[in-house]
């Protein structure tokens, strides 16, 4: 199963009444706004809902806390989380949001992680399959629980101890705004700048400028990574919290190329008052 697929695609594979398991994981920093709330209002049909503060972080996160706002879940929640969901070891999973895949390749990075490869990102999201007039639906689907099996891989993960040991012999990228990552403005975290030693690789960039965006492709991606310096090393990627990195990680994949995730990020790196902070650069 391809780490992409399209609206197309998806539609007819919802028509042909192909086995999926469809995920909607909106999520909005604005706390006004609930990705249930969203899903309730409207979804692709047959789509579940995973929340990625409660469903794909463990507990405890949170904005200065020393694990971060948004903790890497044991194997223990993946595997009640993925059980509940319906997704089993055959389990085709299309995960979705409204925000070009930014939250969307958590679930696919997780899952990955966890030994599930039958994972894809939705290119465009829900924005691209309303925009195209593919149906919606406020029903919830029927789910018959299934049993997932979750045990880590080696090399998808980094720990705040491994980066600390590592940072400054690895080619490290920020998928972060540049202003955030140059230390201009911190509108989320207790600190702003960056890890010692990164380069800024806003996720942003992985997608085109299109009114609709969806991800570039495979030899613009290759082009941008391999600048960036992943022409012979794997990048430890990091963001705010260890969701939007996702994002750069399945460009990479994309790209034929290989990342591993700092699951802390920046938000647990920031909130220890040892670890020092970078600012500029690009």
């Amino acid at each position: 199963m391809d780490a992409l697929v399209s609206t197309t695609w998806l539609a007819r594979e919802i028509r042909d009444g192909r086995q999926l398991r469809v995920v909607d994981v909106r999520h909005y920093l604005d706390p006004a706004r609930r990705g249930r709330d969203a899903w309730r209002a409207g979804h692709i049909p047959g789509a579940v809902f995973l929340d990625v503060d409660e469903d794909l972080s463990a507990p405890g996160g949170g904005r200065g806390r020393i694990v971060g706002r948004h903790p890497w879940p044991g194997e223990e929640q993946v595997a009640r989380v993925m059980s509940a969901s319906g997704i089993g070891p055959g389990t085709r999973v299309v995960a979705y949001d409204d925000a070009a895949g930014g939250t969307a390749a958590r679930l696919w990075y997780l899952l990955r992680a966890h030994g599930h490869d039958k994972v894809a990102v939705l290119d465009g999201g829900i924005a691209k399959w309303t925009a195209e007039g593919h149906p919606v639906t406020t029903e919830a689907p029927r789910v018959e629980p299934a049993v997932f099996v979750a045990r880590l891989r080696r090399g998808f993960v980094v720990s705040k101890a491994e980066m600390v040991r590592d940072h400054r012999q690895r080619l490290v990228l920020d998928a972060r705004a540049a202003e955030r990552f140059r230390g201009e403005q911190e509108p989320i975290d207790p600190r702003a700048g960056h890890i010692p030693g990164a380069r800024n690789a806003p996720w942003t960039a992985n997608l085109t400028t299109d009114a609709v965006p969806v991800f570039r492709t495979p030899a613009e991606l290759r082009a941008r990574y391999q600048a960036l310096g992943a022409r012979g090393e794997e990048p430890i990627v990091y963001c705010g919290s260890g969701v939007t990195a996702c994002h750069d990680l399945l460009a990479l994949h994309l790209a034929g190329l290989r990342g591993t995730l700092y699951a802390g990020s920046w938000s647990e790196w920031c909130s220890d008052p040892k670890l020092k902070a970078a600012s500029g650069g690009a």
